[in-house]
């Protein structure tokens, strides 16, 4: 955890129909605060994306938001946040948050929370970078997911070992084991389709 200054989490917008959703971003918030880790996170003031940048800052923490233009402009970028970083377009979104990053967290979201997901695991996949994705599965919020990742292996479109480009873990504690223990990208997810 020593090279981890700075995490990039991908979340909601809205805040879901569970509590234990802002629960577990309040919670990854203070933890992110309390351990001197950055956040990097879309930069709205709205959802559990807003809870997580919320709770970094209350503790004390550091948080760069990165947001769109058009987005600035409807007025919910969080205005609080340690540095705010208005782009063009989502996709340049993306890849200013990457290059800010040293691990990546996905939290429950939609389908941009979903997108930012399979193309972080895809670049990993591409052998773009190396560094740690955990899947936080809040009360069960990403079961659908973990099916459809072992349908991918099953029905021959990835090898076996790319299940172990990401981590899933249950607990916003299980992030911070499941990062440090990552295991480097074994090349044959990316060779055994070459």
């Amino acid at each position: 955890m020593e090279n981890i200054k700075s995490i990039a989490v991908f979340c909601g917008s809205k805040v879901g129909h569970s509590t234990a959703y802002g629960e577990a971003a309040r919670e990854l918030g203070k933890q992110l605060a309390e351990r001197g880790i950055r956040l990097v996170f879309g930069g709205g003031k709205v959802g559990i994306m807003g809870e997580v940048a919320d709770q970094v800052l209350a503790n004390g923490g550091k948080v760069t938001g990165v947001i769109p233009h058009f987005l600035n402009d409807l007025e919910v970028a969080h205005k609080e946040v340690t540095e705010l970083i208005a782009v063009e377009s989502m996709h340049e979104r993306k890849h200013v948050m990457f290059s800010k990053s040293d691990a990546f967290v996905i939290l429950p979201g939609g389908l941009g929370t979903l997108d930012e997901c399979m193309e972080i695991i895809t670049w990993k996949q591409l052998q773009v970078h190396t560094r740690p994705i955990v899947i936080l599965d809040v009360d069960g919020y990403w079961k659908s997911l973990r099916v459809l990742f072992q349908d991918i292996v099953d029905g021959g479109f990835a090898h076996p070992k790319a299940l172990d480009l990401f981590s899933i873990v249950e607990s916003v504690d299980g992030i911070f084991e499941a990062i440090t223990t990552a295991p480097e990208p074994d090349p044959i997810v990316l060779e055994s389709h070459l």
